[in-house]
């Protein structure tokens, strides 16, 4: 039996950015792979490329040069409708500032991917139910984000990100916001998905207290990556 195929595969990935008239390089040849099941850390000092890798590896920007492959497919030759499919399939996005809709309950928000997926109204709303649950939320199904508090916002967002059973679990800085003890009540969240539905997760942090949740660091240093160990 061979080795398993790496879930995402980055390959000698550039990204310059044109400011003014001077070209800043954000990503100097980076590759990396990511195995199935994988909890990876993405750390760095600012402007080390770490949310312009992650925004990549989700499809959310395109590399200068390089290649990305995510469960098989090459993101940067998909056009932007099988892009979006894929976003919305593969990958939960989870970012600092919850992002979440502040006119819909927790329940509806959880429902927005599953909608657009196409998923029918009762099931929907039953899978909504108990992702609240998982996420500890299920009495808050009912209040709209100005009713929660940091913490309880940003799971209701983690609750989003899985409501497609995506293979990858993608989150940008998700504990920024959020004072220490319910960041690490927040990441044992991640955790706990990452063991028990083997969702791979791969997140920038700033917080060497939230790295250590990680299966695996990669440090991040001017575009390149200067560590990476298990």
């Amino acid at each position: 039996m061979g080795e398993q195929e790496p879930l995402i595969l980055v390959d000698n990935v550039h990204k310059s950015f044109l400011m003014g008239k001077e070209a800043v390089q954000a990503l100097r040849g980076i590759t990396m792979d990511v195995a199935r099941g994988e909890v990876v850390c993405l750390m760095g000092p600012s402007g080390s490329g770490k949310t312009t890798l992650l925004n990549i590896i989700g499809g959310l920007e395109e590399p200068s040069r390089g290649h990305v492959i995510v469960d098989g497919e090459n993101v940067v030759a998909l056009s932007e409708d099988r892009l979006s499919e894929m976003r919305l399939n593969k990958m939960g996005f989870v970012f600092q500032n919850y992002n979440l809709l502040a006119n819909f309950t927790a329940l509806e928000n959880v429902e927005v991917p599953m909608a657009l997926a196409g998923l029918g109204r009762r099931e929907r709303r039953r899978k909504a139910e108990w992702l609240l649950e998982c996420v500890g939320l299920a009495d808050r199904a009912k209040h709209y984000p100005s009713e929660m508090s940091g913490g309880q916002q940003q799971r209701v967002a983690i609750a989003r990100a899985l409501a497609n059973d995506p293979p990858i679990l993608i989150g940008d800085e998700i504990t920024g916001d959020l004072d220490s003890e319910t960041g690490f009540e927040v990441m044992e969240i991640v955790v706990q998905l990452n063991r028990e539905q083997g969702t791979t997760v791969i997140y920038v942090t700033h917080d060497p207290r939230m790295a250590r949740f990680a299966g695996r660091l990669i440090q991040l240093r001017d575009g390149r990556i200067v560590e990476d160990q298990v």
